[in-house]
This record gives structure tokens, C-alpha cells and sequence, in this order.
């Protein structure tokens, strides 16, 4: 079994770390990327915006964006407690 670390969380939404898998909650036009297109963090700019790296399935990235941390949803690999 993998270790589970601790994450800071806000309220019930866990906010994005560096190295997390998220997904896009909204469409980000001037970057060509849609709602649901999935990247990996790669920098904290800020408090509301994250540097978001998406890759092709080769692992060549295809796009490098700033987006509000509002508007990223944190994906889990494993379980976690409610």
C-alpha cells in the first residue's frame, strides 16, 4: 500500500499543490484548452493561480497555462476519506 499524505485543504475542496493532477472545470479559450482537459501543477504563481502543464500521452506537453485555482478540480488516485 502507498502512504497517504496530508493536503491543505479549504472548507471541503482541497486546493492545488505543486505535482497534482487536475482538471480544468472550465473551457480556457485563449490556450485552446476545454472543461475536463487534464494537466499536472507546476508552479503556485499566487493565491488564486496556479501554472498548469498538459501533456499528450506521450508525455509532450502541448500547452502551459496559468489558471485560477478556482477553477481546477484536484483528481484522486486512491482512496480518501469523506
Amino acid at each position: 500500500m502507498g502512504a497517504v499524505m496530508a493536503r491543505k485543504e479549504r472548507g471541503k475542496t482541497k486546493e492545488p499543490s505543486v505535482l497534482d493532477v487536475v482538471a480544468l472545470l472550465a473551457d480556457r479559450s485563449p490556450e485552446h484548452l476545454a472543461r475536463g482537459q487534464v494537466g499536472t501543477v507546476v508552479e503556485l504563481l499566487d493565491d488564486r493561480t496556479a501554472l498548469v502543464e498538459f501533456t499528450d500521452d506521450q508525455g509532450r506537453a502541448y500547452a502551459i497555462a496559468p489558471c485560477p485555482r478556482s477553477e481546477l478540480l484536484v483528481l484522486h488516485y486512491v482512496p480518501q476519506a469523506a
